[in-house]
């Protein structure tokens, strides 16, 4: 539905709930930005296990699934954030990245933090475009 301001708010079963006060993802326009996603398995809530290549391989599953929710796709992707609990594990969770952005991969930035929700290792947003609008 769209807000007053032109917003629309998406949300679907296949990413996990938000659990503060934000949205999944905000279509404005023909541009959808997500919300940081974690590693979250969306019907448990759980992060899931397996380290940074699990979590990462979750998270970008979840962006995939609100990106789809709204009529995009990762090929749309134009830029993403990725937040790190530990620059450690770039080279691994940057293998799993390549695999869902095998060509023409957005630009993207890369930064360690102190800490992440729930004790998360990893954390992407993303911005897309919505193709034919």
């Amino acid at each position: 539905m769209f807000a007053s301001d032109g917003k629309k708010v998406i949300a679907t079963d296949k990413a996990p709930k938000a659990i503060g006060p934000y949205s999944q993802a905000i279509q404005f326009g023909n541009l959808l930005f997500t919300a940081g996603q974690i590693g979250l398995e969306p019907s448990s809530g759980e992060l899931v296990t397996g380290g940074i290549e699990a979590q990462t391989r979750q998270v970008l599953t979840n962006v995939k699934n609100i990106l789809e929710t709204a009529g995009s796709g990762l090929e749309n992707v134009v830029k993403t954030t990725v937040f790190l609990q530990n620059m450690a594990d770039f080279a691994a969770m940057n293998a799993v990245y390549a695999e869902f952005f095998p060509a023409n991969p957005p630009a993207r930035s890369t930064i360690a933090v102190a800490a992440l929700p729930k004790g998360a290792m990893v954390e992407i947003e993303a911005i897309a475009i919505l193709p034919g609008r």
